[in-house]
């Protein structure tokens, strides 16, 4: 079974960082488009990050400047950090996998940013 597993979320103040970290045992993430994705309640899923194989990096307006997606092949692992962290940003944060079609989600890590 492709597991797709994603740590580091927390609670934290206004203006602080977090770094979220995905991890896979089954899948070789060079060989992958890896995303970050965030939903908060009750709104739709939205593409944080992106990066492609070739090293292509794709970020959302709203954090622009503040959120930097990388990836370790060596130890096979894509890692989202966050910095100037705002109540906006709160919200589950998920990692996705995808290649040729296939998609695979990871179950998700909770950002919660607050005073």
């Amino acid at each position: 079974q492709v597991q797709v597993e994603e740590s580091g979320g927390g609670l934290v103040q206004p203006g602080e960082s977090l770094r979220l970290s995905c991890e896979s045992s089954s899948l070789g993430f060079s060989f992958y488009t890896m995303g970050w994705f965030r939903q908060a309640p009750e709104k739709q899923r939205e593409m944080v990050a992106s990066i492609t194989p070739l090293g292509n990096i794709t970020y959302a307006d709203s954090v622009k400047g503040r959120f930097t997606i990388s990836i370790d092949n060596a130890k096979n692992t894509v890692y989202l950090q966050m910095n100037g962290l705002t109540a906006g940003d709160t919200a589950t944060y998920y990692c996705r996998a995808s290649r040729r079609g296939f998609w695979y989600w990871g179950r998700g890590t909770q950002v919660t940013v607050s005073s």
